[in-house]
């Protein structure tokens, strides 16, 4: 086994600041930048702070920033970094730094809540659940996502203006609302939600621009933008200017007369 000495730049700090600490490291043939932090914790910085689980790229516990990129640290190989280079470690822009290379991503999870749940149809119990192949394919994709949140990390909308994160949802909840509205099986509808108004209105679908940097990033190799963003943006856009759902609303919406 070959080995070679890396240099490493790591950010260390916390939510009062800090800055990039300088270190030279040895890296083995067929490591990732995960087995180097741990190096580094077990020979030169026992307090640094990262987060991460699983090592297989399943959990999406370790993500960071890579040279600036957002990735996983466990599925980042040192191979694809020329020997003489300089490897940059920083936690994720888009979320507070809880310590070192850990962020406080409580703002996924916050999202996550405010996305109404599956509902089932009525009449229908357990395992009377019938849906054609094709329908469960289209779904099973978006299912793989790892809850990594570098996607939310890398879209520009919260990465870039913090005044949006009240407002925007991000491509992972987003994707989350198309999946169900996709669902051949969702009794939303019927239930009186329309969940392509809601990610209009109250998850922010129409702040999304779709440059498709959050399926640049995503690990799994979910098409995110184009299979579940763009596809909701145009049945958001049929369902609002449809001229009978128009009518039927001007309908509703007519007072009563006064006899």
């Amino acid at each position: 086994m070959s080995s070679y000495e890396a240099r490493f730049k790591v950010w260390r700090g916390d939510v009062q600041g800090g800055g990039l600490e300088d270190f030279e490291v040895e890296v083995n043939d067929g490591e990732v930048v995960l087995d180097i932090i741990h190096r580094l914790q077990a020979t030169q910085a026992p307090d640094l702070a990262v987060r991460w689980n699983c090592k297989a790229g399943k959990c999406g516990s370790c993500s960071a920033e890579i040279n600036g990129r957002p990735r996983l640290m466990c599925m980042t190989r040192m191979s694809v970094f020329g020997r003489d280079e300089t490897v940059t470690v920083t936690p994720l822009r888009t979320f507070p730094v809880i310590r070192d290379l850990v962020t406080d991503v409580g703002f996924n999870y916050t999202k996550a809540r405010q996305v109404p749940a599956f509902v089932p149809p009525e009449g229908l119990g357990p395992g009377e659940y019938r849906m054609m192949q094709e329908d469960v394919d289209r779904s099973q994709e978006f299912r793989k996502c790892i809850e990594c949140f570098l996607c939310q990390d890398t879209c520009h909308v919260v990465r870039d203006h913090e005044e949006n994160k009240q407002a925007f949802a991000g491509p992972r909840f987003l994707m989350r609302v198309a999946e169900l509205d996709m669902h051949p099986l969702d009794a939303a509808e019927e239930s009186g939600l329309d969940r392509k108004r809601t990610a209009q209105d109250e998850h922010g679908l129409g702040y999304c621009n779709i440059t498709k940097c959050c399926t640049e990033v995503c690990p799994e190799g979910i098409r995110i933008t184009d299979n579940a963003l763009i596809p909701l943006k145009e049945r958001a856009v049929d369902r609002k200017y449809d001229p009978l759902v128009w009518l039927g609303n001007k309908i509703r919406r007519r007072p009563a007369s006064s006899g």
